[in-house]
């Protein structure tokens, strides 16, 4: 069934793209089956995941590569076999675009379909296994993905509020969530940015009696302390911040996507068995080495966790609307991508970017 519209994108086509020179272009979606739903974009969210995708940061991307899995729009096409959605719905999609979804599958069957061991389809930059083709992500016009993991948006939540909750957001709530966080817990955030931004309103919002922010420098002391954290440490400004501030944490979520953070500092923070959780992805992947008496002289525990099931993700969004939360973002026009990910690899951002298609959105 031929349609009225036409995928057309912004596309990397090598890792200098990441410099600011991605093309517009016409991009062959996936082939279309009865699962699935097309939207008609209207905004989706700056990750850092695009920067990594875009420089063959974590192996090579399959070129050419539409990055963008923070996607909000309206639904213009729903397969026979989608029930929770329908045509004109506001609807959005996060990072992932397909799992093995079998009944049998102990992951896919447990709202834990981002694990899923038979196989995870990305949203971009991922190949079909059974030739269905390739996924391109949301800097674009239209996007097409599996219906479950298209996920509609409360009325409450602007777009541009929802579309980077969709990733970003949810990278973070599902670990607080699934670490206790909440009344009678102190809650460290290292990487006040574009995630950790993200961490200090649902920690805030879940009950956390103490949130703490953690990043380089003092410079951001005022801005994280007006997200709602009570407190701020600068690892690189504030003097002997490891021994002053020893043993007062009981969970840390760690944004920093670097080899070369004081991870041994960090630990430092955590009371007897608390736990840090990594959800920062460097290139390349490596933490710093760890010295297993910090671990055992305290009982803690290191874990990782990567973004949010479906389930996760419907939580969350309707947890956002009853609570009235919203990021802090800035709207970026989808012409002006290219310079906007040159801002976002630079810091610029206050916290999030997120891509306005004016063709749609005003529409």
């Amino acid at each position: 069934m031929a349609t009225d519209y036409e995928f057309q994108g912004w596309l990397g086509h090598n890792p200098e793209s990441v410099n600011g020179k991605m093309e517009w272009g016409k991009f062959e979606p996936k082939k279309w089956t009865e699962d699935d739903v097309d939207i008609q974009v209207t905004h989706c969210g700056i990750c850092g995941s695009d920067l990594h995708m875009l420089r063959s940061g974590w192996g090579p991307t399959p070129y050419p590569c539409c990055v963008g899995h923070e996607i909000v729009g309206k639904a213009v096409r729903v397969g026979k076999n989608v029930s929770h959605v329908k045509p004109g719905d506001r609807v959005g999609v996060g990072a992932q675009a397909r799992s093995c979804l079998r009944p049998d599958c102990p992951d896919c069957s447990n709202n834990n379909e981002q694990y899923c061991r038979n196989g995870v389809v990305n949203t971009y930059g991922s190949v079909y296994p059974d030739g269905e083709g390739k996924s391109y992500g949301g800097y674009s016009d239209y996007n097409r993905t599996n219906g479950h993991f298209v996920i509609p948006i409360p009325d409450a939540l602007p777009s541009e509020a929802a579309a980077p909750m969709l990733c970003g957001g949810v990278t973070v709530y599902s670990p607080l969530k699934k670490n206790g966080c909440g009344p009678g817990k102190t809650v460290g955030v290292v990487g006040v940015g574009g995630l950790g931004h993200f961490a200090v309103l649902w920690a805030k919002a879940l009950g956390a009696d103490e949130v703490v922010g953690i990043s380089r420098k003092a410079s951001k002391r005022d801005e994280v302390l007006k997200l709602g954290a009570d407190k701020y440490i600068a690892t690189d400004d504030d003097e002997d911040w490891e021994k002053k501030n020893a043993r007062s944490l009981d969970l840390i979520i760690s944004t920093v996507s670097s080899d070369k953070m004081p991870l041994t500092g960090y630990l430092q923070l955590l009371k007897a068995n608390g736990t840090l959780i990594q959800v920062g992805a460097p290139d390349g992947g490596n933490l710093p080495p760890i010295n297993a008496f910090t671990l055992l002289a305290n009982g803690i525990k290191i874990g990782g966790s990567g973004i949010g099931s479906p389930a996760e993700i419907r939580e969350m969004l309707q947890f956002a609307a009853d609570k009235n939360i919203r990021p802090w973002v800035q709207t970026r026009p989808l012409k002006d991508a290219n310079q906007a990910i040159i801002d976002m690899a630079e810091g610029k951002a206050r916290y999030r970017y997120v891509l306005v298609n004016e063709k749609h959105a005003n529409a």
